[in-house]
């Protein structure tokens, strides 16, 4: 029995490490924000065009960051990371501060 609890208990904590959570928030920060954004932040959801603050609010802080080259165009770009279990990560893309690209490899993740 008690080897049951020891997987079990190692199991669950192997499932939650990585997982970062979505910063807690009030309904009066992200008011002012258009209502699609808020129903993603809502879902802990992200999409193209969301802004870094906006992103933070749905998934949280980003496990790392790197500055990538600048856009042709000379644009500020950054790249958060998210991992999820060690293996599954999703990158983010922000250009001049808006997200710009997703790219994901967490199987069902939905662009």
């Amino acid at each position: 029995m008690k080897r049951g609890i020891l997987f079990f208990s190692i199991i669950s904590l192997a499932l939650t490490a990585g997982c970062t959570k979505a910063a807690r928030y009030s309904h009066d920060e992200i008011r002012d924000f258009p209502q699609p954004v808020q129903e993603r932040i809502k879902n802990n959801e992200v999409a193209v065009g969301m802004t870094k603050v906006q992103v933070r609010y749905a998934w949280g802080g980003p496990h790392s960051v790197n500055v990538l080259q600048p856009a042709d165009d000379g644009k500020e770009r950054i790249e958060w990371v998210y991992e999820k279990l060690h293996f599954f990560k999703s990158r983010l893309i922000f250009t001049d501060g808006k997200l710009t690209e997703i790219i994901s490899n967490e199987p069902g993740f939905a662009k």
